[in-house]
């Protein structure tokens, strides 16, 4: 079963918590903080497979979750760190937020890695914070949350030729003789409902990798048919092969239908176009598909036109080493659309700000940002000390200050993330 696009949710491990100890030791005088660090989230990470040409295995999977790192424990003990989660995509598989609707990641290469949710950092033992002026510090730092991501994948698949046009013009016939792939063919009308792939080999030693891809029909490029599913599968191709029916079976016009598919791939995406073009000219051994060649060449003198019978298997040999010459002068980059090489992911938001103060419907202040939920998910409020680090780093960071010049006074109730608290000036 073939699967290009799977939705799921992600959800990376939280830190451990720092531990708070002191020593207690026979003939140790004066003892001093012990405790440990938490370890470290685990972390989802998606590895790109060759091995792999379906997103099958993830279909249906609703949650991937990692585990938690362990607490930090008595004698400096750290946590343990927990294990990173490696799922194995295939090769072309573009991961997306599907909040944020943005590319996280797109895997083009064999064993290539990237972190989809990153693993809560551990928080800091008691002993991290001792100071000459806080000798035994009586606090420790809660284990950072690990982040959550509801993530799109769709697989474009990789291969350096895409073989195209409606259905039943013979492309599953071409690719099933020029190579070991089997696709279904069928003697009525029809067509390829997912993409085949097929290492053809020339006969002077070079290779490529040939697709065969979902018949197009009109309207393809706004959901008709298999649309968008057919079209982002060329986006990766380094060369089009458009197949053409020069018999005009069933009353078609091989030169509409060209003009038809190249409208298409316009109107989906205009740098489709830049890729080289050729024309297979097909079922030649039909009589009357000599007089639509002419007339085909005749209104695109331009075009590299070969003409061929899959069925006959008639001048194939020209066809692909038209089809590899073609490829000797395009970079095997040149078109995949890979953004990312090792970098594990894109940083497309900008970043915001440590913190902004909003006023609720009551008319209370409430103090939101990235930096504040940081230093609140860090912070153990059961230990008093650990509640007055919190008002220390706070009040580094200028809330304090932004608080006041908003007029609000000792006493007064503001919202820390939408807690209740009582400010003390």
């Amino acid at each position: 079963m073939f699967v290009d696009d799977v939705k799921f949710t992600v959800v990376a491990g939280n830190g451990g918590n720092g531990a708070v100890s002191f020593r207690h030791e026979k003939y140790v005088a004066k003892g001093g903080p012990y405790g440990g660090n938490g370890g470290k989230g685990g972390s989802i990470i998606f590895v790109g497979d060759q091995g792999l040409t379906t997103l099958l295995d993830l279909k249906y999977r609703k949650k991937i979750t990692a585990d938690n790192g362990e607490n930090g424990m008595t004698k400096n003990m750290f946590g343990k760190d927990a294990k990173d989660i490696y799922i194995h995509v295939p090769i072309g598989s573009v991961i997306y937020d599907a909040d944020l609707n943005i590319v996280i990641a797109d895997i083009t290469k064999h064993n290539q890695e990237a972190i989809i949710a990153k693993g809560g950092k551990g928080g800091r033992g008691n002993t991290a914070f001792a100071t000459a002026r806080i000798p035994a510090p009586q606090f420790a730092e809660k284990g950072e949350p690990g982040e959550t991501k509801n993530i799109h994948i769709e697989l474009k698949v990789l291969a350096d030729v895409g073989i195209v046009g409606f259905p039943s013009v013979g492309k599953s016939t071409l690719i099933s003789v020029c190579s070991a792939a089997k696709p279904k063919i069928a003697d009525y009308h029809f067509t390829t409902l997912v993409p085949n792939l097929g290492v053809v080999k020339v006969k002077d030693g070079r290779s490529f990798v040939m697709a065969d891809l979902p018949g197009l029909i009109e309207g393809a490029s706004q959901g008709a048919g298999l649309g968008i599913q057919f079209l982002r599968h060329i986006e990766r191709t380094r060369v089009i092969v458009h197949v053409i029916d020069m018999s005009a079976f069933e009353g078609r016009n091989p030169i509409e239908d060209y003009q038809k598919i190249i409208k298409e791939l316009k109107e989906y995406n205009e740098e489709l176009l830049l890729r080289p073009q050729i024309i297979a000219a097909n079922k030649m051994d039909i009589p009357s598909s000599h007089i639509n060649l002419q007339l085909f060449k005749e209104a695109y003198p331009n075009l590299k036109i070969i003409p061929i019978s899959a069925f006959t298997k008639d001048n194939l040999d020209e066809l692909l080493y038209e089809i590899a010459n073609t490829l000797d002068t395009i970079s095997i980059n040149e078109f995949t659309n890979s953004k990312v090489d090792e970098v594990v992911e894109y940083k497309f938001i900008p970043q915001e700000e440590p913190f902004h103060i909003e006023k609720t419907a009551e008319g209370i202040y409430n103090v939101v940002g990235p930096v504040i939920k940081k230093m609140f998910d860090a912070t153990d409020f059961n230990r008093e000390e650990s509640v007055k680090m919190f008002a220390r780093r706070i009040r580094h960071l200028g809330v304090d200050d932004k608080l006041r010049e908003l007029g609000v006074k000792h006493g007064d109730t503001v919202y820390i993330l939408g807690y209740e608290f009582e400010f003390f000036d």
